[in-house]
């Protein structure tokens, strides 16, 4: 994902296309996820035990919501054909989401490394996490065309990017 204008073709690529974005509320969940600014800093509340069954009652219904409209996930697609950049908040969240939406192992392994290694950043986190899988995705020659990145907030809230990988023919670049 590139955001700006003007790329300098020689040095600059874009690598994802925003495709569609949307947000989902899950009702009667105000006081599951809370952040506040203080003089401090950023200060808030996770309540684990609720938050995460709720990331997998709702997320497979997030996904076919932000797919639907595109016609993308048509003609017997499963989420496992797509890429997954997931913001890697808690351990046990993705855990329930591999689960719930029955992913092959190593789906979420670019999320998983994120936060092995930097911890939560809060929403940069999402953006490491993008890099990390589009490494992933080179190193190991994977085409992925279609993708989702996802990410969690107050209230709670389920952001959902629908992504397309841009195919680059790195030996005919002008």
């Amino acid at each position: 994902v590139i955001v700006g204008a003007d790329a300098v073709r020689s040095v600059e690529r874009p690598l994802f296309e925003m495709v569609s974005a949307s947000q989902t509320t899950i009702p009667a969940t105000d006081g599951v996820l809370t952040m506040q600014l203080t003089e401090a800093g950023l200060d808030g509340d996770i309540f684990t035990r609720e938050l995460t069954p709720l990331a997998a009652q709702h997320i497979e219904q997030c996904l076919t919501d932000a797919f639907q409209p595109l016609g993308i996930m048509s003609g017997g697609a499963e989420w496992n054909d797509l890429f997954f950049v997931v913001h890697p908040g808690l351990r046990g969240i993705m855990d329930h989401i591999d689960g719930a939406l029955r992913l092959d192992p190593g789906k979420l392994v670019a999320s998983r490394a994120v936060l092995r290694e930097y911890g939560n950043m809060l929403g940069a986190t999402l953006i490491f996490v993008l890099d990390e899988q589009r490494r992933r995705m080179e190193e190991d020659g994977e085409t992925g065309e279609w993708g989702v990145m996802m990410g969690f907030g107050p209230g709670f809230t389920v952001e959902t990017m629908v992504l397309h990988a841009v195919a680059i023919d790195l030996h005919n670049e002008n």
